[in-house]
């Protein structure tokens, strides 16, 4: 997808390619800085090579560029509503620098991934989003997104899942 914004900027959005794996990290690790989770990332380029770009890749990745410079990005990958009996999309990441939000990139990542999911059959594409981020809130709401007000994340990580993974006592 190639176009012009409301400030005729040129931007295009694209999947991303094994090129892109540095900005792709350093897109995640402004993400956890803003959220105030940097402590939390542990991604390395490597890693992130092999479970984005291999033949058995888990997740896929769309690039926002801005007069061709990368300025975004958003992260997903397919789940299952057995409720629809049909495939999903997870948004596990979208992020704007700074400097390029205010230009619609944002909007243009959500809309590509949106139209990837109606070409897919996908029944709905969802996303988490931290409580305190009223601008990020305000967004999707701006574009239609509702609210799982009833819904609670829940995690199992770290040696909890470890230890859970064990024998059953």
């Amino acid at each position: 997808m190639s176009d012009s914004s409301a400030t005729n900027t040129p931007l295009s959005i694209r999947n991303a390619q094994v090129s892109d794996v540095v900005n792709i990290l350093r897109f995640i690790r402004e993400l956890a800085d803003f959220e105030k989770l940097s402590h939390q990332v542990i991604a390395d380029e490597t890693q992130l090579e092999k479970t984005l770009f291999a033949d058995d890749a888990v997740a896929k990745v769309l690039i926002a560029e801005l007069n061709g410079e990368a300025v975004g990005f958003a992260l997903y990958f397919y789940n299952y509503s057995t409720f629809l009996a049909r495939p999903g999309i997870y948004l596990e990441d979208l992020y704007v620098t700074p400097a390029a939000r205010g230009k619609k990139v944002g909007k243009h990542l959500l809309k590509k991934l949106a139209k990837i999911a109606v070409a897919e059959n996908c029944g709905r594409v969802e996303w988490s989003v931290l409580d305190w981020n009223q601008s990020a809130i305000d967004f999707y709401r701006s574009v239609g997104a509702v609210g799982m007000e009833e819904w609670t994340v829940q995690r199992l990580d770290g040696d909890a899942l470890t230890l859970f993974a064990g024998p059953i006592k």
